[in-house]
């Protein structure tokens, strides 16, 4: 019973993971929705997306069936981490994630020009702090089968 956290960058095939992720049977968040996460202020009085902490810490000490695979990226995940069996980070170039986000349906993040030009300063700031962190890293610009495959291994080896 693996807890794995997989986190990147917008474009980085995080949902499209979760996807088959749960067509093999696990169990799958996406906390990038609004029920595990919102928009608080910052110190700066910048708007900051994080996780709604209560909801995600009653999920990691209530889970126990099965691999649990949470995908999302919010300030404040590193406090969840030693609560996951892996910090997972899917990266990949930035020419990769534009045009991921630029062609996805699924999705609208990412189509105006600065939303493109925020992926870009979050994969300069944020991605390197994430590599930093994280205890596996997985380039996402494998295809999709052998991604998932690099985190059911993962899972597994818990």
């Amino acid at each position: 019973m693996a807890k794995l956290l997989v986190t990147g960058m917008s474009g980085t095939g995080k949902s499209s993971a979760l996807e088959v992720l749960a067509s093999h049977g696990h169990r799958v968040v996406d906390a990038d929705g609004d029920a595990w996460s919102h928009w608080v202020p910052d110190s700066a009085g910048e708007d900051d997306w994080i996780w709604r902490e209560d909801v995600m810490a009653r999920l990691l000490a209530e889970h126990r069936d099965g691999h649990l695979f949470v995908a999302g990226c919010a300030t404040n995940q590193g406090k969840f981490y030693p609560q996951f069996d892996h910090v997972v980070l899917l990266s990949a170039p930035s020419d990769v994630l534009l045009d991921r986000v630029a062609r996805r349906t699924n999705n609208p993040y990412g189509k105006s020009p600065d939303e493109q030009a925020l992926i870009l300063r979050y994969l300069r700031e944020v991605e390197p702090l994430l590599r930093k962190t994280c205890t596996a890293e997985i380039d996402a610009t494998a295809p999709l089968v052998d991604v998932v495959q690099q985190l059911e291994a993962l899972a597994g080896r818990i």
